[in-house]
């Protein structure tokens, strides 16, 4: 990931992107726990009283980190689908590895994005979207014309193994190598297990 270079001076229509730029740095070298806006401002260069002039407060501006995560993560989903046939297990799997691969590529941001209250609309829609283009998979894998509650529950076992590996993969504590197996081929064969049979 490029890091932010710490700057003098800024142009106002870019001090909102800047500042989460240089947030969603800081997130990833030292967690959101530990993060300040004070430090932000330092490395943007701006005074600390100019990030209140786009964001209400500190969650504010994580939140903003956030919902940007959440649209790289559907971005990732849509593209992982494209080589698949819409609704096979190949193409659900390929969003589960994708989801893996977003969790070991940003882990700072992923750890975020699951810790920032859920209870702003913004961020829910956000979580809702991205967790909705595996369900649209699911559905047509099923034959149902729309997400409904089958669907919901034949999603969240799935949803909960790979939320599950990524952390066990961003912490360290998955050694897949001594089990002689790939994270892809372990991805493959839980979609084909936790997913009800197709009918017909």
């Amino acid at each position: 990931m490029q890091k932010t270079a710490q700057k003098t001076g800024y142009h106002h229509g870019d001090l909102r992107e800047q500042l989460i730029a240089t947030t969603r740095d800081l997130v990833e070298e030292r967690g959101p726990d530990v993060f300040s806006v004070s430090e932000a401002c330092r490395r943007a260069g701006v005074s600390t009283a100019a990030p209140y002039k786009h964001f209400e407060d500190r969650e504010d501006l994580l939140r903003a980190v956030a919902l940007q995560g959440f649209a790289e993560m559907t971005e990732r989903f849509h593209a992982a689908v494209v080589p698949h046939t819409p609704g096979t297990l190949e193409a659900i799997a390929a969003v589960g590895r994708a989801y893996v691969a977003f969790a070991e590529d940003n882990p700072g941001l992923f750890k975020m994005m699951f810790a920032t209250p859920k209870d702003h609309p913004a961020t829910e829609e956000a979580g809702h979207g991205c967790y909705g283009v595996v369900l649209d998979q699911i559905a047509r894998y099923l034959g149902h014309a729309e997400v409904d509650d089958a669907v919901m529950e034949a999603g969240f076992p799935l949803w909960t193994f790979v939320h599950g590996l990524s952390f066990l993969r961003i912490d360290g504590k998955a050694e897949f190598a001594k089990m002689r197996v790939s994270v892809e081929d372990v991805i493959q064969g839980a979609t084909a297990r936790l997913l009800p049979p197709r009918k017909g």
